[in-house]
C-alpha cells in the first residue's frame, strides 16, 4: 500500500514474515526514549523523530537496505519516512499502525500506552 505522498508501508504481519524468514530488514525507532522503557521491537536503530536530521550520518552506512521505520502509531515514523527518502534512502516503508499495530496483532503480551 501507497500513501498519497507516494511514501510505502508494510503491516505488522508482513514486516513478522519476512523477520522471521530471515530477510535483512533494518527497523527504525523514532519515538522518544521514555517510549522505549514501555517497548520496543529487537533489533532497532533508535534515533528520535526530532534527531533525526542531526544523526542521520549515523545510518548512511546502511543506506542500501529496506528500511521499515515505526513508531507507537504511524504518524511520526510517516514523517520520517519522508524524511529518509528525502535524504536518499530508495527502500523505505512506514510500519503501518506501528507498535501498537504489533502489539494488537505480532505479540499480545507487548505492554501498550
Amino acid at each position: 500500500m501507497e500513501y498519497q505522498t507516494g511514501l510505502s508501508e508494510i503491516t505488522v504481519g508482513d514486516l513478522q514474515r519476512r523477520l522471521d524468514a530471515g530477510e535483512e530488514v533494518a527497523i527504525l525507532d523514532v519515538r522518544e526514549p521514555h517510549e522505549l522503557e514501555i517497548c520496543k521491537l529487537a533489533y532497532t536503530f533508535h534515533i528520535p523523530l526530532g534527531q533525526l536530521p542531526m544523526r542521520i550520518a549515523e545510518l548512511d552506512s546502511h543506506k542500501e537496505k529496506d528500511f521499515v521505520v515505526y513508531c507507537r502509531s504511524g504518524k511520526r515514523s510517516e514523517r520520517a519516512c519522508q524524511f529518509l527518502r528525502d535524504s536518499g534512502f530508495a527502500k523505505v516503508s512506514n510500519l503501518q499502525g506501528g507498535i501498537l499495530a504489533w502489539a494488537n496483532e505480532v505479540d499480545p503480551a507487548m505492554a501498550k500506552y
